[in-house]
């Protein structure tokens, strides 16, 4: 039974459904090109097969799985974006902020992450530069980063490190994505809610839907074209030109 106030089911099990869609559309046959896009540690898949005691064959359907694991982190990603499409008086650009939430007196620009642990020194250095940016043009609003998996519920002012130096700014928030839901839909457990609704959800659409859960992958067959040593294929493709390797086509 479906008890959510602040989101019509309609559009919570839209998002669901997206969200499953492209779970099967990612675990889709792979082919070599697709494994290799990134290029291939071969260093680390000698250091990975030792250390597991696994053949090569079994390291590459490691890889594969997690390839699809990375990939399924980001959908989660965008399924708690997109959550907030459907949300009164908030937005979901397509570029920039992840969400704008109009009020009647401010408006709150959004940076969300899943982890709390996600960003390096870098990154939320570059994030909070962003903030104050935003702030310097609309002194009245506010920036929040607002985490899924953070350290505990929390809406406190974010303070960080700028040019090796601590700066805080009382319009510029690290907010857990519990407390951003209570306060852009008024539900004191808005994500309680979520989180009770998303396996009967989850559980109706894959019983209603087809999605494709078997694939296979061609990786193996290919690499083994170009070399039945798996290990001396893998230094083909990501050493071919360093010195020495020529001798591996001898």
């Amino acid at each position: 039974m479906y008890k959510m106030t602040f989101i019509k089911e309609k559009d919570f099990t839209e998002n669901v459904y997206n969200t499953l869609k492209n779970y099967s559309e990612s675990i889709k046959d792979m082919d070599l090109t697709e494994f290799n896009k990134n290029i291939i540690d071969p260093i680390k898949l000698c250091f990975d097969k030792g250390f597991y005691n696994k053949s090569f064959e079994d390291i590459i359907k490691m890889e594969i799985n997690r390839q699809h694991d990375k990939s399924h982190n980001n959908f989660i990603g965008y399924f708690h974006q997109n959550m907030f499409k459907y949300i009164e008086n908030c937005e979901v650009p397509n570029e920039g902020w992840d969400v704008i939430y109009t009020g009647k007196s401010y408006n709150i620009y959004v940076e969300m992450k899943n982890k709390h642990n996600t960003m390096n020194s870098s990154s939320a250095q570059k994030t909070y530069i962003g903030m104050q940016n935003q702030i310097l043009k609309t002194p009245n609003d506010y920036c929040y980063l607002v985490e899924v998996i953070a350290t505990k519920s929390q809406n406190c002012v974010w303070g960080a490190s700028v040019d090796k130096k601590h700066v805080e700014n009382p319009h510029i928030k690290r907010v857990s994505i519990d407390k951003f839901y209570e306060e852009v839909t008024g539900v004191e457990n808005a994500f309680f809610q979520i989180c009770q609704q998303l396996p009967i959800t989850i559980q109706e659409i894959v019983e209603e839907s087809n999605f494709e859960l078997q694939t296979s992958n061609t990786v193996i067959k290919e690499i083994k074209k170009i070399n039945p040593n798996i290990l001396t294929a893998f230094y083909k493709l990501a050493f071919e030109s360093y010195l020495g390797f020529d001798v591996l086509d001898k």
